[in-house]
C-alpha cells in the first residue's frame, strides 16, 4: 500500500513536472512570436525595379515596401525604384517596411535648402530629405574640416529658396584643416553603383573614374552595376576629397568572394 503511494506521488510530481516544462516551452514560443524573436530577413534590392515587382519581392521576402519620396532623373525609366532604406543587404525584423525612392514620370521641382555651416553628415541628410543628390565634394583649407562653404548646382554657386528639379546632384565646397585631412578608404566591392558612392561620400572621398563592362549600354544597367574591382585596396589612407576609380558589371561571376 505504502509502495502504491510512493508511486503515485511520483507520478504526479513527474506530471507536474512535466505540465510545468510544457508551460514554460509554450510561453517562450509565444513570447518569440509576439516579439519576432531572432526572426530577421535580409533586405532586397529593390533598384531598379517598378512598384508592382518591388512588391512582389518584398513579399516573398517578408517585408514591406512603402514610397516616400520620387526624385525625377531622365535616364532612369519612370516609376522605378531609385532608393530604398534601410539598404539592401541589412538584416530587418519580419513585416518591416522598407522606404523606398521612386523615379517621377514628369520632373518635380524642389526648394534648394541652406546647408552653408552644415557639417558635411548634417548637409547629406538635408539634400537627401529634399530629394536631391549629392555630387562631388570639394575641399579648400579651411580651419573646420568638412563644414560647408558653398553649395553648388552646375558649377554655379545656389542661393538656398531656388527652385531645382528634383534629383539633381549638388556639389559642396568644405573646409578642410590641415590637422584633419585623411581618411580611408572603404571597401565597396560587391556594392551597387549608388551604394558604393554613398559609402566613399560617408568616407569623404569622391568616385573616380567608373569602368563599365561592354554590357552596360542603359541608365539602368549603371544602376544595376556592382562594384567588383576599386582602385585602393581597403583602409588605405588617402586624402579627402580624392578619388577612387571603380570597375563595375553586371556579371556576378567577376566579383571576388569575401
Amino acid at each position: 500500500m505504502a509502495s502504491d503511494n510512493k508511486r503515485k506521488i511520483l507520478s504526479n510530481i513527474i506530471a507536474a513536472v512535466v505540465v510545468l516544462l510544457l508551460l514554460i516551452i509554450g510561453a517562450r514560443i509565444l513570447l518569440s512570436v509576439i516579439t519576432r524573436h531572432n526572426r530577421t530577413v535580409t533586405v532586397p534590392d529593390f533598384t531598379n525595379m517598378d512598384l508592382r515587382t518591388a512588391s512582389a519581392a518584398a513579399s516573398e521576402a517578408d517585408v514591406k515596401v512603402k514610397v516616400i519620396d520620387s526624385v525625377f532623373l531622365r535616364r532612369l525609366d519612370a516609376g522605378v525604384v531609385y532608393r530604398q532604406s534601410p539598404k539592401a543587404g541589412s538584416r530587418v525584423k519580419k513585416g518591416r517596411s522598407i522606404f523606398i525612392t521612386i523615379n517621377s514620370v514628369v520632373p518635380r521641382k524642389t526648394l534648394m535648402p541652406n546647408l552653408v555651416g552644415y557639417s558635411l553628415m548634417e548637409a547629406k541628410a538635408e539634400i537627401s530629405n529634399h530629394g536631391l543628390l549629392l555630387g562631388r565634394l570639394n575641399y579648400v583649407p579651411d580651419l573646420a574640416t568638412n563644414n560647408v562653404l558653398d553649395q553648388k548646382y552646375r558649377g554655379r554657386s545656389v542661393p538656398a529658396g531656388s527652385q531645382i528639379i528634383s534629383g539633381s546632384e549638388i556639389d559642396l565646397t568644405l573646409g578642410l584643416s590641415p590637422d584633419d585631412n585623411r581618411t580611408a578608404v572603404p571597401y565597396v566591392v560587391g556594392m551597387k553603383y549608388i551604394s558604393a558612392m554613398d559609402a566613399l561620400h560617408n568616407n569623404y572621398l569622391n568616385s573616380g573614374k567608373a569602368t563599365f563592362d561592354k554590357g552596360i549600354k542603359s541608365y539602368a544597367d549603371t544602376v544595376d552595376a556592382i562594384v567588383y574591382r576599386q582602385e585602393f585596396a581597403k583602409g588605405t589612407p588617402k586624402a579627402m576629397g580624392s578619388p577612387v576609380a571603380l570597375w563595375l558589371t553586371l556579371d556576378e561571376s567577376k566579383i571576388p568572394a569575401k
